[in-house]
């Protein structure tokens, strides 16, 4: 019996070892779930996170494509605009030729008439003629300016048309 006995005490060691292996093992396992139910967990809201971001990315484009769309609508306005100025800076500048080319023109007229008249004036001092048989009206060859048939508020443009 003795030996009866002492087979009983090593299963009982054994039976001890086992069951401390179970609660070993039982921990283990617990911590495991535990670690498996955290991971998740971190996981979910690592997902949350980054579909958050994701979403505010895509709010930042909606917003950046739209102040693109602003940004392009007033660049063309601003080019037509641009256009438009352009066009009419093109139109004045050649209309200031024009006017620059008769205002040479007139320029020449009237140092021509000046010169003439100058030459008339020397034939009337050499022909000793009186100074009324060869005079040019009011001295408008002199100074066309000073005419009072020249209206000061019509173009030039207008004086030859009519």
């Amino acid at each position: 019996m003795a030996s009866s006995s002492g087979a009983s005490s090593g299963s009982t060691a054994m039976l001890r070892i086992s069951s401390s292996e179970e609660d070993l093992q039982q921990v283990m396992d617990l911590r495991k779930r535990k670690r498996m139910l955290s991971n998740r967990e971190s996981a979910r809201r690592s997902r949350m996170k980054k579909q958050k971001h994701l979403n505010d990315l895509m709010g930042q484009l909606g917003q950046l494509r739209k102040g693109n769309s602003e940004i392009l609508t007033r660049m063309d306005f601003i080019s037509q605009l641009y256009m438009n100025i352009e066009a009419e800076n093109s139109v004045l500048r050649a209309q200031k030729a024009e006017l620059s080319h008769r205002l040479d023109s007139l320029n020449e007229i009237i140092e021509y008439v000046n010169f003439s008249y100058e030459l008339f004036e020397f034939e009337d001092d050499v022909a000793s003629v009186s100074e009324n048989s060869h005079q040019i009206g009011d001295g408008f060859f002199v100074n066309p300016w000073n005419n009072a048939n020249f209206p000061a508020n019509q173009p030039i443009m207008d004086m030859v048309m009519h």
